[in-house]
């Protein structure tokens, strides 16, 4: 059972101070490796699925969000106001509001729509400091959040669209959600008044739902303010849930912000407006990446993706030229230099890296190399250029296996003694 925390601060990827503030993390090097190999594959997944990306302040005025609803029925998550002369402000506990502002800052007709705006963007929760533990649950959060502005009668298409998005980052992170749950409210909390809006926003979510074929539990008490939502649930090795995913339906603050298109009929209509995310916040996605696999990322997001082990310092020269071109191919390569120990203490030490090139002195002669994968497979010597052009691809098309449809010879497992 892995705990992120101390895998985490064992691999030099993230840590805290008290000086920074409890549910502050910073990231170290290698833990901002990973951050950004996920934001950059997120971000390209959205753009060739139509979505425009924008940046938008981290502050906005109060009144924006008493427009929204944020702050009567929110209010208690935020972060207390800033006095600038005679106005407040506030860090923004979400960024709907300013995608909103967004929109209606042009024109738009049918023919725009749907409109598709995503942004990896801070927002600032005021979580109390029980709740608060490891990157699970902290008070800056990056989220990869996205608006799709469309009319009425396009939701369940969207909506559908945005669910294989969300299968497809799955897949390429080896994520598997241990539930879904389409999240109602419930009578007594802190909801947007209008019960038309929501019988028809859990009407459709419902119909969509059913319509993909996708199992889901229902939860009163879990929706947004603002309306139903489907959460994909992930949970830690103690069994503890929380929600990575998510596809919100809101009829809500359209109206609160005055939105509107030129239909076809030349009229003035109002849209629609989905929330979505595919990966949740950066800082959960991560810490529950480290716990399914153990550190162990998948090769495409690995901090340090391939490992050169020269034998002896004869092969030096050999391996940091390797890894030059490993680094001119995009790849994120280091040499394991003799001088740090033995080689089996070196391949030991590379346990989490998920290539691991062997040079020796046939090998340099003959422009060949030997490959061990983290799963423990060794591969039979073959030329250089193969093997690095081969792991560049794997990477690019961030392939899971390691080496699909290849025989190796089996090794010991990664990290057992050589």
């Amino acid at each position: 059972m892995h705990d992120h925390r101390r895998l985490g601060r064992e691999l030099g990827l993230f840590d805290t101070d008290p000086l920074i503030g409890s549910g502050l993390p910073y990231w170290l090097p290698a833990g901002a490796t990973v951050r950004q190999a996920l934001e950059d594959y997120v971000r390209d997944l959205e753009r060739r699925s139509g979505y425009l990306h924008v940046h938008s302040p981290i502050l906005g005025k109060r009144e924006l969000y008493e427009i929204s609803g944020h702050w009567p029925l929110y209010g208690d998550d935020m972060f207390p106001p800033m006095e600038l002369g005679a106005e407040q402000v506030v860090l923004r506990p979400s960024l709907c509001p300013h995608h909103a502002l967004i929109y209606r800052s042009r024109e738009h007709g049918h023919h725009d729509l749907p409109l598709r705006i995503a942004e990896l963007g801070a927002m600032y929760r005021s979580e109390p400091s029980g709740s608060l533990g490891g990157l699970t649950r902290v008070r800056a959060i990056q989220l990869n959040d996205a608006h799709i502005f469309c009319p009425p009668e396009r939701i369940a298409e969207e909506a559908e669209a945005v669910l294989e998005l969300i299968r497809r980052a799955y897949r390429a992170l080896g994520i598997r959600p241990v539930r879904h749950r389409l999240s109602l409210p419930a009578a007594d909390g802190k909801y947007v008044a209008d019960p038309r809006m929501w019988r028809r926003a859990v009407a459709m979510l419902t119909e969509i739902l059913d319509g993909a074929g996708l199992d889901y539990e229902t939860a009163e008490g879990e929706a947004a303010f603002y309306g139903p939502k489907l959460d994909a649930q992930i949970a830690d090795p103690a069994g503890r849930e929380s929600t990575l995913s998510t596809l919100q339906i809101d009829f809500h603050q359209p109206e609160r912000f005055g939105l509107r298109y030129t239909g076809a009929d030349g009229r003035r209509h109002r849209p629609a407006m989905l929330h979505r995310s595919v990966i949740g916040s950066v800082e959960r996605v991560v810490a529950h990446l480290l716990e399914v696999h153990g550190g162990a990322f998948p090769a495409w997001l690995a901090p340090l993706q391939v490992a050169f082990l020269p034998v002896s310092s004869a092969e030096s020269p050999r391996a940091r030229e390797l890894a030059r071109h490993c680094t001119d191919l995009g790849l994120r390569a280091e040499v394991r230099d003799p001088r740090d120990g033995s080689l089996g203490a070196r391949i030991r030490s590379a346990r989490l890296v998920p290539y691991q090139v062997v040079i020796g002195a046939r090998e340099a002669a003959e422009g060949l190399v030997s490959l061990r994968l983290r799963d423990g497979r060794r591969l039979d010597a073959r030329p250089a250029e193969e093997v690095v052009g081969r792991i560049g691809e794997l990477v690019r098309t961030r392939e899971i296996d390691l080496w699909p449809h290849s025989p190796a010879r089996p090794g010991r497992p990664a990290g057992a003694r050589a």
